[in-house]
């Protein structure tokens, strides 16, 4: 439990988050108090957690972070009513770690398209990029100093990654992951080693010029500081712990295709060219961006494209940069994605493949089952499309296997004419794991590793897991925000939770963990805890250490231009406790 000193802490901090950038709290601060101390009562330990502290920005103009109080836990029963004396009761059978969209970058590859940010916001270019790495490395951090959930003190068993783990997807970023994840030194930095040529340097006012005393849209609207030094140290060599408990990863869009939206294959020797678009008219920018957003634009766009100057967004009115080229940036395909997984070298903590396995090796079914813990086993799917576009969606084979893995283990479930039937098989509970949102998996474009296959929406995968009742969660990322959500049923077992949670490059760089127990009373709870990263909220600013550039790395995301307080969701999708119909075996 907390200690006396925690809990006066949280209680004489509350009132600060009302004037705070956080989401205004729709409850007073008095009840918010209430709220803080009856979730202490109900948890084991709160240190490290945003039940304990938040960060928090102040500031009219530059933002700085400070400690925040923290988050209550909200009881949702949108499925099931809770049961009282639940807490005494309970069991926990599994606990473990979500990350999502870390996006692992070579903020200096030729193939990114950062000129476009004016129209396409963040996902096109961050202020705070270049310390993604030093960023995830302080989240991995996290997880090792907390080991056991918040809220049971079962011990991890595992982390699960949910896509977008790269964002050019590189060889080198995929390496920068593995090191981050599994521990070692590397040195975020391509080309001429100790030469930045990315647009930080480039002298367009377009971009944050750490280095330069020049005028910039981030300096004049955000008041971003003049930081000499700030590139080289971005780019040096870091240590990172590596995880301590195994992991998992699932596939996301910008895992295998240009900037995860343009075709696989598209741009081509560009990667390991020696060119790098910086700048465009307004023109070609609009053009491209469309190219990236729009299903239409995707014919304009090449297969192969050997220099920016091919493609027909391109034209003279783009200024190209001369960069040094380097082969690391060539990009891995789906086969050579499950490949660094499957090689001896990045096992780590384990397990061999981290989930993928030689069934994988080919690259074309990037989805596996795996033991969460003892009756529980987790499914993670491929909803990806090598076509192209960000959203995403299901393979028709891919869905019949899912279906498959569902029923071999579901001694109840209900048929497509929505009846109950039993079965004499073991039970188990599923947890179903994927990049994309059932909203988001709406892109309908033949996936070229299947072109002849039928593609399924995210409403008619719901749809079928709706008739299983041992799914108790689908835990995916891809928005970049928080929101968790009840997929209701007239018949409470068919029920079962999605739960979306942030990304890690942008604020508020958050991951969750997820702790299941059996509360001996015909329902089960899922607890939901949104994690920091194990940085300071505050350094000096010329403090390059690892820990004050991963400070920093969140300073900045909140600050982007583009920064949205939208995206830490409402109190109902961050540290919530999900009430789920326990499943009972046919009788």
């Amino acid at each position: 439990m907390a200690s006396l000193n925690r809990r006066g802490f949280l209680t004489a901090s509350t009132g600060l988050g009302f004037a705070l950038g956080l989401p205004a709290l729709p409850v007073s601060a008095a009840t918010h108090d209430e709220r803080v101390r009856q979730t202490l009562d109900r948890i084991t330990d709160p240190e490290g957690t945003t039940f304990a502290q938040v960060a928090s920005p102040v500031g009219d103009d530059y933002q700085l972070l400070t400690a925040g109080p923290g988050w209550p836990m909200e009881v949702r029963e949108d499925l099931v009513p809770a049961q009282s004396g639940r807490d005494e009761r309970r069991e926990p059978l599994a606990a473990f770690v979500q990350f999502t969209d870390l996006h692992v970058l070579d903020v200096q590859s030729p193939v990114r398209f950062e000129y476009t940010h004016p129209i396409i916001g963040s996902s096109a270019h961050r202020p705070q990029e270049a310390l993604a790495m030093v960023g995830a490395s302080a989240l991995v951090k996290r997880v090792n100093s907390l080991r056991n959930g918040p809220v049971t003190g079962r011990p991890f068993d595992f982390m699960m990654t949910t896509g977008d783990n790269t964002d050019n997807h590189e060889e080198i970023e995929l390496d920068w992951l593995m090191t981050i994840l599994n521990g070692g030194s590397l040195t975020p930095d391509t080309g001429a080693p100790g030469l930045f040529e990315g647009v930080q340097s480039c002298g367009s006012e377009l971009y944050w010029q750490p280095e330069s005393q020049n005028p910039d849209r981030y300096k004049d609207r955000g008041g971003f500081p003049h930081l000499p030094g700030y590139l080289a140290a971005a780019t040096a060599e870091f240590h990172s712990p590596g995880l301590d408990v195994p992991w998992y990863c699932t596939i996301g869009n910008h895992d295998h295709t240009p900037a995860g939206t343009l075709p696989a294959r598209t741009l081509g020797e560009v990667y390991v060219g020696d060119r790098k678009l910086m700048f465009a008219d307004d023109d070609v920018t609009e053009q491209m961006a469309e190219a990236m957003t729009e299903e239409e634009q995707l014919g304009d766009i090449p297969d192969e494209v050997e220099s920016p100057d091919d493609a027909e967004t391109m034209s003279t009115a783009a200024l190209t940069s001369t960069v040094t080229p380097d082969e690391r940036r060539r990009p891995f395909d789906t086969a050579g994605f499950v490949a660094a997984h499957l090689a001896e070298d990045n096992t780590g903590p384990g397990p061999v493949g981290h989930g993928y396995t030689e069934a994988n090796a080919d690259g074309v079914d990037c989805f596996y089952t795996f033991p969460i813990a003892e009756g529980v086993t987790g499914i993670s799917m491929d909803t990806t499309t090598l076509a192209g576009l960000a959203n995403g969606s299901i393979g028709k084979r891919q869905y019949d296997w899912v279906e498959r893995t569902l029923r071999a283990s579901s001694s109840v479930y209900y048929d497509l004419l929505g009846r109950r039937r039993t079965q004499q098989v073991t039970d188990e509970l599923f947890v179903l794991f994927s990049h994309h949102t059932s909203g988001t998996m709406n892109n309908p474009l033949p996936d070229r590793r299947r072109p002849a296959e039928l593609r399924f929406t995210g409403e008619i995968l719901v749809a079928m897991l709706k008739r299983y009742p041992n799914v108790l969660a689908w835990v995916n990322g891809h928005t970049h925000y928080n929101r968790v959500r009840a997929h209701t049923s007239r018949v409470p077992e068919r029920g079962f939770w999605e739960i979306n949670t942030a990304s890690h490059i942008d604020h508020p760089q958050l991951a969750r963990s997820i702790e299941i127990v059996d509360n001996a009373d015909g329902t089960m709870s899922l607890f939901t805890t949104l994690l920091e990263a194990d940085s300071p909220y505050q350094v000096d600013h010329g403090d390059f250490s690892v820990e004050g550039l991963a400070s920093l790395y969140r300073e900045l995301s909140v600050n982007d231009l583009y920064a949205d307080p939208a995206n830490y969701g409402g109190p109902q999708d961050r540290n919530v406790e999900l009430l789920v119909a326990a499943h009972h075996p046919a009788r």
